[in-house]
C-alpha cells in the first residue's frame, strides 16, 4: 500500500470542496485516530487569547502628554520646569509645542500626580 503526502495547499482545496456533514465526519475520524477532541482543544486556545489580551489590559508603563495649555500659559511653563527640571527656554518650548509628551514610562501614581499639578494650572493632559 502506497500512501501520498498531500501538501498543505491541496488538504485544505481538499477540505473546502467537502460538505458539512463531510467534514464533520473528518473531525470525527480525526478524533478517534489520534484521541484527541476538537471540542476540548478550542477553549484552550480561546483561554489563551483570552490571557494575552489580560495581560496587555495591565499595563504598567505610562505617559503624560500635554494635550493643551489653555489660559495660564506661564503657569504651565512654571510646572513644567518644576515636573521636568527643563530649563526655561525648553519649557517654554514644549509647551508650546502641545500636544507634547510631558514623561515617558513612569507609574500610574506619578502620572497622576503629574496631571493633577498640570490641571490646576489650567492645562489639558492625557495620560496613555
Amino acid at each position: 500500500m502506497t500512501t501520498k503526502t498531500l501538501s498543505k495547499e491541496d488538504f485544505i482545496g481538499a477540505i473546502e470542496k467537502m460538505t458539512v456533514l463531510e467534514v464533520a465526519e473528518l473531525v470525527k475520524a480525526l478524533e478517534e485516530k489520534f484521541g484527541i477532541s476538537a471540542v476540548a482543544a478550542a477553549p484552550a486556545a480561546v483561554s489563551s487569547k483570552d490571557s494575552a489580551s489580560e495581560a496587555e489590559e495591565e499595563q504598567t508603563e505610562f505617559s503624560v502628554v500635554l494635550a493643551g495649555v489653555g489660559d495660564k500659559k506661564i503657569q504651565v511653563i512654571k510646572a513644567i520646569r518644576e515636573i521636568t527640571s527643563l530649563g526655561l527656554k525648553e519649557a517654554k518650548e514644549l509647551v508650546e509645542s502641545a500636544p507634547k509628551a510631558i514623561k515617558e514610562g513612569i507609574t500610574k501614581e506619578q502620572a497622576e500626580e503629574i496631571k493633577k499639578k498640570l490641571l490646576e494650572t489650567g492645562a489639558t493632559i492625557e495620560i496613555k
